[in-house]
């Protein structure tokens, strides 16, 4: 997609159409999953942190980010090879900027809606069951949190908290908007717009977002900033 963007080329092969599908759907899938995973790790640490080296051994992260990843990629494979066989009788001119599958169903030249359905169901699988986990972690980590008598262990608690939840935010808003609702009530534009939140910019902010947690930023951050004040006051 950005050797395209850069070079000014708006063709891509078929293979490289599904390879470009499969890469995407396989690290939305699995970002989902990551970030619920997350979720367990915040709540385990500030609600069982003596049970913490157990739970959360290496042993378990791995599993769980080998888990999250197969899951995610045998999901997409499933999707890529059903989206790749369906007869495309139309205009191949894909109205938007990256291989996404909503935005081929369009060209078929038979009728999507039991396809359509089943991305629905799997979008339930892969976003709102991660979401209902990590809002069902987060529920007992800030009652916990606001249990706690120590204000520098709260204020440590919510600022270690807020960065993952900005993440979340940002990475379910835009999915959510663009699949659970129903095809006759999008558009191509929006959903280039909303594609961009969630293949741009969400992971240009990511790193930025959980580096705000390191002091030497935050430092480097107030540095700039009084720079740029003193220097609108000359």
């Amino acid at each position: 997609m950005a050797f395209n963007f850069l070079s000014g080329q708006k063709r891509i092969s078929f293979v490289g159409c599904g390879v470009q599908s499969f890469f995407f759907v396989t690290i939305a899938c699995s970002e989902g999953l990551l970030l619920a995973s997350m979720a367990y790790d915040r709540f385990v640490a500030i609600c069982h942190p003596l049970h913490y080296p157990i739970r959360m051994s290496k042993r378990m992260c791995v599993k769980m980010i080998i888990g999250c990843w197969t899951l995610g990629s045998v999901h997409s494979l499933a999707h890529i090879i059903y989206a790749f066989h369906i007869p495309y009788c139309k205009s191949r001119a894909i109205n938007h900027f990256l291989c996404e599958v909503p935005s081929m169903l369009p060209l078929a030249c038979m009728d999507t809606r039991v396809y359509e359905y089943v991305i629905f169901m799997s979008t339930c699988l892969f976003l709102l069951f991660p979401f209902l986990g990590i809002s069902a972690s987060y529920g007992r980590v800030l009652f916990a949190v606001s249990q706690m008598r120590s204000k520098e262990g709260r204020k440590k608690a919510f600022t270690t908290c807020s960065t993952h939840l900005t993440v979340v935010t940002f990475y379910y808003a835009p999915f959510v908007y663009t699949y659970f609702q129903p095809s006759k009530l999008r558009s191509p534009e929006e959903d280039k717009i909303l594609a961009v939140f969630y293949t741009i910019l969400t992971p240009m902010l990511n790193p930025i977002i959980y580096s705000l947690r390191n002091k030497e930023v935050l430092r480097a951050m107030s540095r700039v900033l009084g720079m740029i004040s003193s220097m609108k006051k000359r």
